[in-house]
């Protein structure tokens, strides 16, 4: 529960996978933006939370290992789940018990996000057929021949398709994560929150 100046809300939750193989920049770039938000402005009322499918440390795909708080079993409700990419995609794409439960995880989240080649997994559990996504640019081909039905878009840092959110390659997670939070709490919020991490990829320094 969250206290605001109105009395108190339900805590919303922000969950990011992780899985062996993953791009470390993937889950922690959109990491740093939620976090970021969610502890400087917790009358907001979402927090974030990183979770693996038995709650294990994951060996990250440039050999980072990062801890879990949670397992598949244990991670609260979520609001908005984050699928990141990397080559542990590949074997995801194919593992039919990650797929039934992203399926399954599609019923209940509101909002399905993947970073990079995040947006194949999606793909390959049919949870963007008939969709508008992107992903990695090495990888948008491949996006497409998973499902002919996908309207693929390269050049774009993110493709937001309503109640599924893809983003580009690797440092896109960031600008996506960027817009989620215009989305979630406020275009201003949003701008607080790149001005708080310093995130100006554009600027001279």
């Amino acid at each position: 529960m969250t206290e605001t100046n109105g009395g108190t809300t339900e805590t919303r939750h922000i969950g990011i996978l992780l899985f062996d193989g993953m791009e470390e920049l993937d889950a922690v770039g959109p990491w740093e933006v939620f976090a970021w938000w969610t502890r400087h402005f917790p009358e907001d009322g979402y927090v974030v939370t990183t979770f693996s499918h038995d709650g294990a440390a994951v060996n990250c795909e440039k050999g980072l290992v990062v801890e879990a708080h949670h397992s598949t079993a244990t991670v609260p409700e979520l609001e908005v789940l984050l699928h990141p990419g990397g080559d542990g995609t590949q074997r995801l794409s194919t593992a039919e018990e990650h797929l039934r439960w992203l399926r399954e995880q599609r019923e209940r989240v509101s909002l399905l996000t993947s970073v990079c080649t995040g947006s194949l997994v999606l793909a390959a559990s049919g949870l963007l057929r008939g969709r508008a996504a992107t992903s990695n640019r090495s990888a948008l081909e491949r996006l497409g021949n998973l499902d002919r039905s996908i309207a693929v878009h390269g050049g774009v840092p993110y493709v937001d398709d309503g109640d599924v959110v893809t983003s580009a390659g690797i440092a896109a997670g960031i600008e996506m994560a960027l817009h989620l939070v215009g989305r979630l709490a406020s275009v201003e919020r949003a701008h607080q929150v790149r001005e708080g991490i310093e995130y100006a990829p554009n600027s001279a320094g």
